[in-house]
């Protein structure tokens, strides 16, 4: 199974500039070992389960919690398809095939 999550994830009360607690997040997901892409507006994770995926958001929520996030703010959208992996790249490779390169 393949389980793509779209997310975004941060303090509403940290004031003006969030780098600083969402580096945080990033740095543990590059730390977990899973696939994912950082982009400017939130971050694309693939896991083998809904469960997997479940989890690294958990830990997001509990790593802003330990540095003093009183109120957090998430979006997740989930597309969960069975079959292998690889679609974080796979999908933006589709498109290409089609239409030339793209931005990533």
């Amino acid at each position: 199974m393949s389980v793509l999550i779209e997310f975004s994830i941060f303090p509403l009360d940290q004031g003006v500039s969030l780098s600083a607690p969402v580096s945080q997040v990033i740095a543990m997901l590059r730390d977990s070992g899973v696939a994912y892409q950082l982009t400017a507006m939130g971050t694309l994770v693939e896991t083998d389960t809904l469960e997997d995926a479940l989890a690294l958001i958990a830990r997001a929520h509990t790593l802003l919690q330990a540095q003093g996030c009183e109120r957090i703010y998430a979006s997740i959208r989930i597309d969960s398809r069975n079959g292998p992996r690889g679609r974080l790249q796979g999908k933006p490779a589709a498109v290409a095939a089609r239409i030339g390169p793209v931005m990533t």
